[in-house]
């Protein structure tokens, strides 16, 4: 296959010129001049670690082909790689949840997104900051449940988000650590003092900052003060604008810069539905209205957004160049889940795991191992 005239973005410039794929791999960028504004631009497939459902289907209704279903609409968003995320809910059914997925990633549809592993959410998370959790199934974290969970999913669980100051978390987070799975602080009361602590015990990252977490105060700056402070903590950002203000994300980035945050969708499985509909999380109604997916209490209830418009938003409302957007959205994920050998930028000897799109962030096509899986 061959890629010409397009604008590509590099992992650290864009310029214009050609990409040459041999077996679904990039063996060769030629560089022909600097960046035309009229042409089409050539980016990293997006790379998803956080998304429960989407087109009517949620990694929680325990049916491999719910996988694929979901796998099968995100290519139409230009995402290539993503972690199905379970919630919190009973054992049973997130065991269930687990073995489906292990089950499709065996065996997946080779023009479909691909599953880079699991993000387990939940059930380890505090019941004052459950958001659209179901509160009855939350319970305290043991290695011993984990090991259990992980030997049900065929080890692919990737990453694991929990609140660190219940009672096993930090335990448990240390074999995270020495397992190589991230673990990521979420739906959490905890205090500055013990998100420290879980640094130290080898927390690396926060889900959907901002959202159901300690929020900053001058005399006790919380789980959000911690992580503007602490580079150690790779921030995942929402950025639907509903979930995360643009003057809050802009305090993030500077903050954090680039460097340091992911772009996720955190979308449920009312994505792809028609406005004003109703749809479920976790056995709870969600009514979808004004792109937004609510609770009857009106609790957001994950989102519907996909990833080229939050990619969009990233450029359009904080300024961030291709580049830059690129990062947030292909590099640092791939960087996480310890694949940036493979995939997450433009560069020979990765995989051609890439997408076109317009000067407007509309998704053209999607190429998934050098095949076209999607085409607008």
């Amino acid at each position: 296959m061959f890629i010409k005239n397009v604008n590509i973005v590099l992992e650290n410039k864009e310029v214009f010129g050609d990409v040459t794929i041999k077996n679904g791999i990039i063996t060769e960028i030629v560089e022909k001049g600097k960046v035309d504004s009229k042409a089409k631009y050539l980016i990293p497939g997006f790379i998803d670690v956080h998304i429960h459902g989407s087109n009517n289907f949620d990694a929680m209704d325990a049916k491999p082909e719910a996988i694929e279903k979901m796998a099968l609409s995100l290519i139409k968003e230009g995402t290539t790689g993503f972690l199905p995320t379970t919630m919190t809910q009973t054992i049973e059914n997130i065991e269930k949840a687990l073995e489906a997925i292990a089950v499709y990633e065996k065996n997946q549809n080779p023009l479909a997104t691909e599953v880079y592993g699991i993000h387990l959410e939940g059930p380890f998370i505090n019941e004052g900051a459950a958001g659209a959790q179901p509160k009855n199934c939350i319970i305290k974290p043991t290695i011993e449940l984990f090991k259990s969970f992980n030997a049900k999913a065929n080890n692919l669980i990737k990453k694991v988000s929990l609140a660190p100051e219940i009672e096993g978390s930090m335990e448990l987070t240390k074999y995270l650590k020495e397992n190589n799975i991230v673990a990521s602080i979420a739906h959490t009361k905890a205090n500055y003092q013990t998100v420290k602590q879980s640094i130290e015990a080898g927390m690396t990252s926060l889900t959907h900052f901002y959202n159901a977490m300690t929020p900053l105060h001058h005399r006790d700056i919380g789980v959000v003060g911690a992580g503007l402070l602490h580079n150690e903590l790779n921030a995942e950002l929402i950025f639907d604008k509903i979930h995360v203000s643009v003057p809050a994300a802009k305090v993030l980035l500077q903050s954090k810069g680039v460097e340091n945050m992911i772009l996720i969708t955190d979308s449920m499985r009312a994505k792809y539905l028609p406005d004003g509909g109703e749809s479920e999380l976790g056995g709870q109604t969600v009514y979808i209205k004004n792109n937004e997916a609510r609770l009857a209490d009106g609790t957001l209830a994950g989102s519907i957004l996909k990833m080229n418009d939050g990619y969009r938003n990233l450029v359009n409302d904080l300024g961030l160049s291709m580049v830059e957007a690129s990062i947030l959205a292909s590099v640092n994920p791939a960087k996480q889940l310890n694949v940036f050998n493979q995939v997450g930028s433009i560069a020979v000897g990765k995989k051609a795991n890439l997408v076109i799109i317009d000067k407007d962030i509309n998704v053209l096509q999607t190429i998934i191992n050098g095949k076209i899986a999607y085409q607008q």
